[in-house]
């Protein structure tokens, strides 16, 4: 593993420098969205290979607080470069409206003396949605040209296509790549999490059946099924907008996007994927596309009932009736969440839900649920925000990308509403704002066609920048 540190070293530092550059030297803060994608879906695996190969916690500490890092010289880039920061044109839309009232009841329950938890490990649950905030203000004020916005797509191919290539490598030595990551050590040694399951990672990386799920190098299956739906729209937007005989990259990224969606075993996401083939055919009037998922989906149907093994029918019988383990597990989450909303409807405080390192187990109430997890915490309001919040999202995006004439623009659009749109049922079963890849590049994407959408049509005709 020596070997493979230097290279994380090497990669993260030749990442850092250059996004440093770009954003304190030139002023390209926008760049922040490039480290996003190329350091987010490792991010997890940089920190288990740092601990597993120096054992130093101010080194691992290190790489855990760059994206912060970033984050934060990203706005100091924004105001020092802004040249008309104090005549700044700001147009404020109900999606603006409900994000910033969704902080701020979070900044406020921040000092509220509500719950168990310490006035610290709050901060640091209310630093996660502080980043979602950070992502859609990049979005909202980006000034990209085509050019640019091309290269995020094809970092999010790239990821993707690399992504892929390590499931093929697990599959074939049938051994998760996190045995080797040092994982395990890493969970038990940082966050006290030890090892759970048959494979000594955790439960999530296997199914009921004993079966591995597979992660490539995200954070567990859950965020590469999620990742792999970002990945399955980009590349069906670029083959939707390419010329045929350019266009088989694209098809060979829909189909290695779905292949992570299979190797990730997730039921959420299976049904999420499908969902979002549907939607996507509905919507933008693809009628090939709706009948290729009815196919599909009929096919999948014909061949449980008839063809399949007793095992794999029960499972998804017992799937659809949540009769499985699993299954009942996230009822059971579901239940204690909304038992506790139904007696706090102002919620028990931050920190107090959900699967991120700064809620403790012994404090934790629900947690498998994105939607409750807000509404355990910040209260009936907090968690109706958020569902508003996606909601009319996926409705500007929409209107952004039916409206603009820019192709690149729409390609962000399209993906921004497709993912959002997919992402609603997985959230059901996970915290899936955690996934910080595909959470905070997609929020970086409704920002900018919220953008978009404003200029559209405000028409504005003053030079100066409008968000």
């Amino acid at each position: 593993m020596p070997f493979i540190f230097i290279l994380v070293i090497i990669g993260v530092v030749l990442l850092l420098s250059i996004t440093v550059n770009k954003i304190v030297f030139e002023g390209k803060w926008e760049w922040v969205v490039y480290f996003a994608c190329f350091y987010f879906p490792f991010y997890t695996t940089i920190l288990s290979i740092t601990w597993q190969a120096s054992h130093l916690i101010w080194l691992v500490t290190l790489f855990k607080f760059l994206k912060e890092f970033v984050v934060i010289i990203a706005i100091i880039s924004f105001l020092v470069y802004e040249r008309n920061i104090f005549n700044y044109t700001l147009r404020i839309n109900l999606t603006d409206k409900v994000l910033i009232i969704f902080l701020c009841i979070g900044i406020l329950y921040l000092f509220l003396p509500l719950g168990g938890a310490s006035f610290v490990d709050k901060a640091l649950y209310l630093k996660n949605i502080l980043l979602l905030a950070a992502f859609y203000f990049f979005g909202r004020n980006s000034r990209m040209s085509e050019h640019e916005i091309s290269l995020l797509f094809k970092g999010i191919m790239m990821v993707t296509l690399f992504s892929f290539g390590v499931n093929v490598f697990e599959r074939v030595l049938d051994t998760h790549f996190q045995s080797f990551s040092g994982y395990s050590e890493f969970n038990s040694a940082i966050y006290n999490i030890e090892p759970s399951g048959h494979f000594n990672l955790s439960w999530t990386f296997e199914t009921q059946a004993g079966a591995k799920r597979f992660a490539s190098f995200f954070s567990d299956p859950l965020e590469l099924a999620a990742s792999s739906l970002l990945a399955f729209s980009t590349g069906l937007v670029w083959y939707l907008t390419k010329k045929r005989e350019k266009a088989n990259l694209y098809i060979l990224v829909m189909i290695v996007a779905a292949g992570g969606i299979f190797f990730s075993s997730s039921r959420a996401s299976f049904a999420a994927f499908f969902f979002m083939l549907f939607f996507i055919a509905f919507i933008f009037k693809l009628n090939t596309l709706f009948k290729i998922s009815a196919i599909i989906v009929l096919c999948f149907v014909i061949y449980v009932l008839a063809f399949a093994n007793k095992d794999f029918y029960y499972f998804i019988y017992d799937t659809i009736t949540f009769q499985n383990a699993s299954s009942i597990g996230h009822v059971v989450e579901w239940l204690i969440a909304l038992d506790s909303m139904l007696q706090h409807p102002e919620g028990i405080g931050l920190a107090m839900s959900g699967n991120t390192s700064s809620v403790t187990d012994e404090l934790r109430v629900g947690g498998e649920n994105q939607y409750l997890i807000f509404g355990v915490q910040m209260g009936f309001l907090g968690m109706i925000l958020y569902i508003l919040l996606l909601f009319n999202s996926i409705r500007i995006c929409l209107k952004t990308f039916r409206e603009v004439d820019n192709v690149m623009v729409a390609r962000v659009a399209f993906v921004a509403c497709t993912v959002k749109f997919g992402l609603l049922l997985p959230l059901f079963t996970s915290n899936a704002e955690n996934f910080l890849y595909v959470s905070l590049i997609s929020w970086w994407m409704v920002g900018y066609s919220v953008k978009t959408y404003n200029q559209i049509k405000l028409n504005p005709k003053t030079s100066l920048p409008v968000a």
